[in-house]
This record gives structure tokens, sequence and C-alpha cells, in this order.
């Protein structure tokens, strides 16, 4: 089953008469060094990114608009045959027809993954992050102008990444029973334990059987780490080798500033210009073989210097530190949820992939390819109303398309000659003697040279063509099921126990007149 599928399932029990109009992009492996960066030595990684859009079609005769999105990324890491799928944003237009299908789209992403025999990963262990940050828009630009559109608050959208984790684990057990092996984490920064059951149980009720932990999960030892034990597992974890680090995450943000802030005030003076080009070269020619080891031991220990700083922190530590983090405290509660499933069959029974994994699959598009939709969803269109957003979404699902038919350039338009004799002049070009060609230097990433993959992939980027656009990128789904139950005037249920809240109506009396 594609990952295409297994959203269309998700979305066939939605009450009500509409159409939904599927789009999946998932791009192609690649290496990715910076998933730990604190790491010596670095574990092999390699990325997916995943873009989904959903739009909604009531009436035949109507246009589709976008109604939900979600951005993603699937980081693969076969020294320790684990996965993360790191769940980076998930917006909605507020366009949609009650009740929204969101959820069920999220709920089916986490499914796919989560169920071994669907996971298109060969990785015994699976570990799903999120951060749950509550603001008006994510992916959809100026939607929170949309009238109908209610963007949950934060205590309520930590409630509800919480009940989302906790329906997935509850379907994962009834598919899997005892195969797999499940644990549930969460936290929000600032707050106790008691003070944050109780928030989120005001919200949502528990209602199934999760067990959920107040903590983080790098002190178990039942499902292993993403990140391979150092020297065999000899010598304890420290922080660079437990947390990993996404992009627009503020755990990665502290990381690094703990690391790359050694001052005693905490402020660090920025470096000196590197040089012209020009007066470049002479310069290097004056630099002697001592000054370039001494360069290099220079670099060697700030990397030490780096790597002492991240371990004076502890997991405890940190975690009671993020509490006081701007990002976590600015007047809004935040949640970080992580939940780890693991296969317990034995190895011998799991089918091991011996494809290499780089080799991109059947309906993988490049990254590229990806990374353009999304941007121009983000820079180029807007859904503050019906109109634009039926407009923006049109050229969107057009020109996913357009990419996966291969587009051309615009034929240069016919020049005719004329005839009359008359022309301007051509400015004569300006003569230059080029400068001999010459390795630029190398790049610094905060002082340092950044590690590259020496070795190339030795797969190419895949090329989508209609047949993949058709076959895994688009899909539809016609839902014709009972509406969801209309509430009668008066009928409004509390958020709490849902039961019709008493309404005691007072009346005024009417003073006596003497007759």
């Amino acid at each position: 089953m594609t990952l295409r599928d297994a959203l269309l399932a998700g979305l066939n029990s939605l009450p009500g008469t509409r159409e939904f109009h599927l789009h999946v992009l998932v791009s192609s492996p690649r290496k990715h060094g910076n998933l730990f960066p604190f790491a010596n030595p670095r574990p092999r990684s390699y990325l997916q990114d995943i873009l989904i859009l959903l739009s909604e079609q009531t009436t035949p005769d109507s246009s589709p608009v976008f109604v939900s999105a979600i951005e993603a990324c699937v980081y693969n890491i076969p020294t320790t045959s684990c996965a993360i799928l790191y769940v980076s944003k998930v917006d909605s237009t507020g366009q949609a027809t009650a009740p929204s299908p969101t959820p069920a789209l999220v709920r089916a992403l986490l499914l796919f993954y989560a169920d071994p025999a669907t996971r298109p990963i060969s990785a015994n262990h699976l570990w799903i992050h999120v951060f749950a940050r509550a603001q008006n828009q994510y992916l959809f630009p100026n939607s929170s102008e949309y009238p109908n559109k209610r963007p949950l608050s934060d205590i309520k959208l930590c409630a509800w990444w919480k009940r989302q984790f906790s329906t997935v684990v509850g379907e994962l057990a009834t598919r899997v029973g005892d195969t797999c092996r499940t644990k549930l984490y969460y936290i929000l920064p600032g707050l106790s334990e008691f003070e944050a059951h109780h928030s989120l149980e005001r919200v949502y009720p528990s209602t199934g059987s999760c067990s959920w932990t107040y903590g983080h999960p790098y002190s178990q030892d039942e499902i292993p780490l993403p990140c391979p034990c150092p020297s065999g597992g000899d010598s304890p974890r420290h922080l660079g080798q437990c947390i990993p680090s996404f992009d627009d995450d503020p755990k990665s943000r502290f990381i690094d500033e703990i690391a790359y802030t050694t001052d005693a005030d905490g402020v660090k003076s920025p470096e000196r210009k590197r040089a012209r080009a020009d007066t470049l070269k002479t310069h290097e020619e004056d630099i002697s073989s001592a000054d370039a080891s001494e360069k290099k031991e220079g670099r060697s220990k700030k990397e030490d210097q780096t790597l002492k700083e991240v371990k004076k922190v502890s997991v405890e530590e940190f975690w009671e530190r993020m509490s006081f983090r701007q990002e976590c405290i600015a007047g809004a509660v935040t949640g970080f949820f992580v939940i780890a499933v693991s296969d317990s069959r034995p190895a011998s029974t799991l089918t091991a992939s011996e494809v290499s994994p780089l080799a991109p699959q059947a309906g993988q598009v490049s990254s590229q390819m990806n990374k353009r939709v999304l941007t121009s969803l983000l820079t180029a269109h807007e859904f503050p109303s019906v109109e634009k957003a039926v407009w923006s979404t049109k050229v969107i699902e057009d020109s996913i398309r357009g990419l996966c038919d291969g587009l051309k350039s615009n034929p240069l338009p016919l020049v005719i000659a004329d005839r009359s004799g008359r022309h301007t002049p051509e400015p004569e070009p300006i003569r230059s003697t080029l400068a001999p060609p010459q390795t630029p230097p190398p790049r610094l990433v905060n002082g340092k040279r950044p590690i590259v993959d020496i070795s190339p992939n030795p797969f190419p980027e895949p090329v989508a063509s209609l047949e993949t656009y058709h076959s895994y990128i688009y899909g539809t789904i016609a839902v014709k099921n009972r509406p969801p139950p209309t509430k009668e005037h008066g009928e409004a249920t509390s958020a709490g126990n849902g039961r019709p809240p008493i309404i005691t109506v007072l009346t005024a009396r009417k003073k006596r007149t003497k007759s």
C-alpha cells in the first residue's frame, strides 16, 4: 500500500457527501549529516521530505479548494535500524465542510509509518517527534483572515495532539497486537506533571488505555535510540547523542547556543571577514606550512571545546532550562511529544532489505520538486477568501501535474528581420582580461568547515512522469456517508463531560400596584 492509498482510506469514513483531491509528494532519500551534529562520529542518516496537500469539492459543479496540508520529514538511520518521523507543520484553511478532514489525515499518516506492515523504510524502531506551538497559520498564507477559520489555542492544540497519538496507538494495537511495543512521552515546559495532566484533561478527557509518561525518553533502554551508543555502551550518552536536530525546532537552537556560546559573558564577537579574492592569492603565498598546521590545531581545539560544552549539560538539566526559554514561556503553552514504536519480533523473522537506503522507490520525486512546490505555496499564494483560495488551489495543482508532465520552456518568439535598413547600433563589448580560474576558499560554518559527504549519490534523481502522477502522487475519493448529527437550537454541550449545560432563567418580579 502506498502513502496516497493509506491517506485516501483514512478519509473514506468521514461523514457527509463530498469529494477529496489529494496530492502526496515524497522525495527520494538523500544523505543528511546534521541529524546529530555533536555526535562523534556522526551516524549515517538519510532524509526524505513529505508534502501532503488536500483539497475538497463539495458539489460536482464547485471548484476544489485546499483545506489541509502537512509537512513532514523522515530520517533513516540504518546503523541502529531506527527511523524518525518529524511532523513539522500541520495547517488548514478553515474552508472545509464540518467535520474537518485534518485529524483523519494526520492519523492516517502516523499510522502508515507506525505500522511495520506498511512502513516503507527498513527499520525496526520508529520515533515520532512533534513540537506543538499554536499559531494562526503555518502553510496557508493569510488563511487566518478567513472568518470561519478557528485556530486552536495553546492548551487545546497540545490536547489535540495527545488525543491523535492516543487514537493512533490504540488502532495500532488492534492491528498488530502484542508484536509492537509502544511508549508515549510528552513535556509541557513550564508546567509540572499535575498541571499539564489536568490542563489537557479539561479539554479532551482520556478515553483509551494508553499510558503516557511525563518526561523525556532518553533515560530508557527498552527501545534503542536512533544515535548509536558510543564505545559499545561503555560510556554514557551526552546531550548531543540523545536529542536529534531538526529544522525550525527550539531544541536544536538551544543545543547550538549551548555549544557555541562559550564565553563568560555569553556573547561572542563576530569573526573577521575573509579577504577579497584578488588579495587572497598574494596572502596565501606568504603563509608558511607552520601557520597552516597551527590553524588546523586551532580548529580542532575549537571543535573539542564545542563538544566539551555540550557534555557539561545533562539531559535533565537541558529540559529544566528549556522551561525558561523565550519560545516556551512567551505567554503560550508549548508541548513536545515523542512516540516510540518498536517491533518486538525476533530479528530472524524480519524481512531486512538489502537495497541501498539511497535507492529511490517507485513514486518518489526529486527534492527540488518538493521544495519548488512548497516555496510556491508559501510565497506566491494566499488564502484569505474563497475566491483567492480557489485560484491558488488550481494553480498549485496544475503546476504539480505540469512538473510531472515535463514543463517545456516557452518557445522563443519569431523575430522578423527589418529590411528598412534602420537599426540601433549595438554597444561594443567591454574588453577585459579574465582572471585565471582558481579554487575558492572553503566555506566556514560557525568558524569550522562543514562535514561534507565525500561519496556521491550513486543513484540519479528520480524524474516524475504522468504515470507517477496518476499512480502515486494524485488521488481522489468521493465520500458518501451519513451526515454528522446536527445540534438543535439550545442543545450546545459543555466541553468537559458532553452533557447539556444547566441554564437557570431568572424572571423579574413585577411590583404590585395598589388598586
